[in-house]
């Protein structure tokens, strides 16, 4: 319905939000947990797709991991850029990614995932193991598995962030498994209105998404700190491993 609405989504008072959402506190535990999980060794080489303001990135090559990131924000990849670190920085759209074999590892965080509707996700993920060395692991963060969203979704609801408020009203097309959200930012006088679109897979169609592509599902997680995935939990992390 909302084609590619990602490109003008995060920009200006929507951006603003997600950056306080998005602290950098998040960020540490998190890239704690994509070294425990892909069995890093010192130097390996990582993907981060899309990487949004590249704050994983930043961190793994503080730690001396050799990272590429890519994001089709132009705002996003101008901030990574301003980061002094030794990353490659690739301005460009997560459904055409082009690699072979060169990575240790990779991710896919931040509820990107759902932005792909079904043949996408498969070429993603076939795109993904295509980029991976033999036994390498990728992980996929989502707050859009079917048990996580649904059982509680509401029509409406009232977010407050510091100064902004925001509004999200959703959608939910079952024949789609698409679920549109209208989002209202309030700053002051400020008001802005933005439509998206998330596609919502139910785990089990997930981990068939990930077995076809080739990436074996090794952890269902709902947390960096390693919790297994339940229904209803907020967040999914997907861990799999590609094919030797």
């Amino acid at each position: 319905m909302h084609s590619n609405w990602e490109t003008n989504f995060f920009r200006g008072i929507a951006l603003d939000m997600w950056r306080a959402v998005v602290t950098p506190a998040w960020t540490v535990p998190e890239v704690d947990f994509f070294e425990r999980a892909f069995h890093l060794q010192p130097g390996a080489r990582l993907l981060d797709v899309p990487c949004g303001n590249g704050r994983h990135s930043i961190e793994l090559a503080r730690r001396g991991y050799r990272m590429t990131g890519i994001d089709l924000s132009e705002e996003f990849i101008a901030e990574a850029r301003t980061s002094p670190l030794p990353v490659e920085w690739i301005l460009g759209d997560m459904r055409h990614i082009d690699f072979n074999g060169q990575f240790d590892g990779g991710f896919c965080f931040g509820n990107s995932f759902g932005y792909l509707d079904g043949e996408e996700a498969r070429q993603f993920l076939a795109s993904i193991a295509r980029a991976l060395k033999p036994g390498a692991r990728f992980a996929i963060e989502t707050g859009m598995a079917a048990e996580s969203i649904l059982p509680t979704l509401e029509q409406k609801h009232w977010y407050q962030i510091g100064d902004i408020y925001m509004l999200s009203q959703n959608q939910y097309h079952p024949a789609e498994s698409r679920l549109d959200i209208e989002y209202t930012f309030i700053r002051g006088s400020e008001i802005v209105t933005r439509p998206s679109a998330s596609y919502v897979f139910t785990v089990a169609e997930l981990c068939r998404m990930h077995t076809a592509a080739g990436l074996k599902p090794v952890e269902l997680l709902s947390s960096a700190s390693g919790e297994p995935y339940q229904l209803g939990k907020q967040r999914l992390i997907l861990v799999s491993a590609r094919d030797s």
